[in-house]
């Protein structure tokens, strides 16, 4: 592990340590339930499944790398794995890449199988990525037109890089 490289233990989900990324789905009960809108800024919500492979990241003992992050500038997004455990790198919507110590912003959480996030418009994010499986099926909510929104940011070209562990 380099100095460029930071390893980090993926955190539990709860409200409040997801809330700079988004927010968690609550009980239809529950007196927040509602104070959160979806957002398509080009008025083209989708659903679909999607998969990730553990083979589409690299790998190293007892983790998984984060070179890559990505965001959608016009939509919300959201993630539920159907099938198996996951971790998910993300990083807040407005976070400088150029700045030195960028990647220590990074966070990394573990997400169980039915287990809901929404990720505001411009959460940077990886993944999510099976911890043990090889891969894991995710119902996916997000702009249709997605590919033409999809920016990212390559930590290892800037000599930088997230491990995440799994183990």
């Amino acid at each position: 592990m380099s100095d460029s490289t930071r390893r980090i233990a993926p955190l539990p989900l709860s409200i409040a340590a997801w809330a700079p990324f988004g927010w968690l789905p609550v009980d239809d009960s529950d007196p927040e339930d509602g104070s959160h809108r979806l957002s398509f800024e080009w008025s083209d919500p989708h659903v679909n499944v999607i998969g990730h492979r553990r083979a589409e990241v690299p790998a190293f003992p007892g983790g998984l790398r984060c070179d890559v992050l990505f965001r959608h500038l016009t939509h919300t997004q959201v993630l539920m794995p159907l099938d198996h455990r996951c971790v998910l790198a993300v990083a807040a919507p407005g976070l400088d890449f150029d700045a030195p110590d960028a990647v220590d912003a990074v966070t990394a959480f573990v997400i169980d199988p039915l287990q809901t996030v929404v990720l505001h418009r411009g959460t940077w994010h990886w993944g999510p990525f099976p911890v043990v499986a090889q891969e894991v099926r995710l119902f996916n909510v997000q702009g249709l037109r997605y590919v033409e929104d999809n920016g990212s940011i390559d930590l290892a070209s800037r000599g930088k890089s997230v491990e995440v562990l799994t183990g």
